[in-house]
């Protein structure tokens, strides 16, 4: 069952289309990748599924029915890339204020604080106040704010910002381990590698548009360019590569990593490729299919750029 289901939704400022008729869907206990550039439409997007912005057109779906902001966002957790915590308030203080704003009294806020406290070896800063953390600090303070009431449908606007890759993997295990118990995380970022390391699906968007869905491994095959790395034994001389040339099995593209970088002809297969490096005699130490990333895609999507140009030139 889909948690959320955006149909073309649409929001206007001004002259400006921040997002132009974008529809998804989240199924229920999906790591979703919300991708896409500074200024794509991404935060737009996330105000109008949390109640803040109202779209000018198009539907929002919440566990199959429309959208009430009154109550559906008790079952939403939005950390936002601006935060929003009080700056002169004590810590603990302030997980509990944060956590009753979303429904929980004032004992199962105390109790979960707690927990989250001692599991993010936050004990020591009960009674410090915001303006005395670090930025890290600060991050996974309003992490646990965000998660804390338990919500079913949990939006991270770049929750890995300031944070060193020890308190990053800790973020990290903590994502994996809500999705296992059954919420649905909406990971927003520009950071493509990030999502692509951990969500199921994507969509990206641009100028207010998607212009890709689907899952990370369904992507990346779509967009592959049928290039192989292959190690060899011995580099190639120039005679080598002429007579490389002239196979119609693959074209040499360049070098990558020390080695060979092919392209395979369309009607061939990777067989053919080993074929013709084994009948020259060429002892071959590795064979692996490059796939591209997905900030390889983005930049082939909005500049056209192939994945083989970025390979060094023989």
């Amino acid at each position: 069952m889909n948690i959320l289901e955006v149909k073309d939704l649409q929001k206007t400022f001004a002259t400006q289309i921040a997002v132009d008729k974008i529809s998804f869907q989240l199924e229920k206990g999906s790591i979703f990748g919300l991708l896409g550039p500074n200024g794509a439409g991404k935060t737009t997007l996330i105000r109008m599924i949390t109640g803040i912005f109202y779209p000018d057109a198009g539907e929002i779906l919440f566990e199959g029915k429309p959208f009430d902001p009154m109550n559906d966002i008790l079952r939403i957790g939005y950390m936002p890339e601006e935060r929003g915590l009080y700056k002169k308030m004590k810590i603990g203080e302030q997980a509990l204020y944060l956590a009753q704003l979303k429904g929980l009294s004032r004992s199962e806020a105390l109790q979960r604080a707690k927990e989250w406290f001692v599991k993010f070896e936050m004990q020591s800063w009960w009674n410090k106040k915001v303006e005395d953390l670090s930025k890290g600090m600060g991050q996974k303070l309003q992490f646990v704010t965000t998660v804390m009431h338990e919500p079913r449908l949990i939006i991270l606007d770049e929750p890995f910002s300031g944070l060193d890759p020890v308190n990053s993997n800790l973020i990290k295990d903590e994502i994996y381990s809500l999705a296992r118990k059954g919420a649905t995380i909406v990971f927003s970022t520009h950071r493509m590698e990030q999502v692509e390391e951990i969500c199921d699906h994507i969509i990206l968007v641009n100028r207010g548009q998607k212009i890709l869905d689907g899952t990370v491994g369904g992507v990346k095959q779509q967009f592959k360019e049928n290039l192989f790395r292959i190690g060899l034994e011995r580099p190639l001389t120039g005679e080598d590569l002429k007579t490389a040339d002239a196979s119609d099995a693959f074209t040499v593209v360049g070098r990558a990593d020390g080695q060979l970088v092919v392209k395979i002809a369309e009607g061939h297969r990777p067989n053919d490729v080993l074929s013709w490096f084994i009948r020259k005699g060429e002892g071959i130490t590795s064979f692996v299919e490059i796939l591209p990333s997905l900030n390889d895609i983005f930049i082939r999507l909005v500049e056209g750029t192939p994945l083989a140009r970025q390979f060094q030139r023989l």
